[in-house]
């Protein structure tokens, strides 16, 4: 078995209703981000919990110090957990991810929060760039609806846009029950 590694990423109050940035069914994500956190930490998995943090409090979500930018209770880190905060999509980039990940000889990832468009596109992207083998838990990651040139998509619609492509050639893309069985 590969030295494995769950990696949770902005699971975050802003991210749920009430938030300043409500992502779609992003309830459901966090309650099957946190069964994957339960497993990992039954059997002993490293887990590094991912936070994004703007650098302003003008920022439309994530400000420095705001409750929105906390990580949500269902997915509350315990004291052994690490927690990186970014300002970036890549979890990778400016942070101490890849270090933590190589001095404990991390081969495999599982990567779940939000966005799907965003964040867990970047991260699942540079985790396979850098050699890791990359599982995706797609109904633990959250889509936010957008529009681009006229037309609007769902975040369904989204989200399935950005999970094709990941298990086209960089994630082995899987429900959490799949995971867990």
């Amino acid at each position: 078995m590969p030295n494995k590694a769950l990696i949770l990423v902005d699971i975050q109050n802003d991210y749920f209703p009430g938030g300043d940035w409500p992502v779609h069914r992003m309830q459901t994500v966090a309650e099957n981000a946190a069964r994957l956190l339960g497993a990992a930490r039954k059997d002993g998995t490293l887990v590094i919990h991912i936070r994004h943090e703007f650098a302003t409090d003008a920022a439309p979500f994530f400000r420095p110090g705001s409750a929105g930018a906390d990580i949500h209770a269902l997915v509350a880190p315990v004291a052994t957990e690490a927690v990186l905060t970014k300002s970036r999509a890549n979890s990778f980039h400016g942070t101490d991810l890849l270090r933590i990940l190589q001095e404990a000889k991390i081969e495999a990832l599982t990567i779940c929060g939000a966005m799907s468009q965003m964040c867990i596109d970047a991260t699942a992207r540079a985790a396979a760039d850098h050699g890791f083998d990359v599982t995706v838990a797609e109904d633990a990651c959250g889509a936010k609806e957008t529009e681009f040139n006229g037309m609007t998509l769902t975040a369904d619609q989204v989200h399935a846009a950005f999970m094709a492509p990941l298990a086209m050639s960089y994630a082995k893309v899987v429900t959490t029950d799949s995971l867990l069985s």
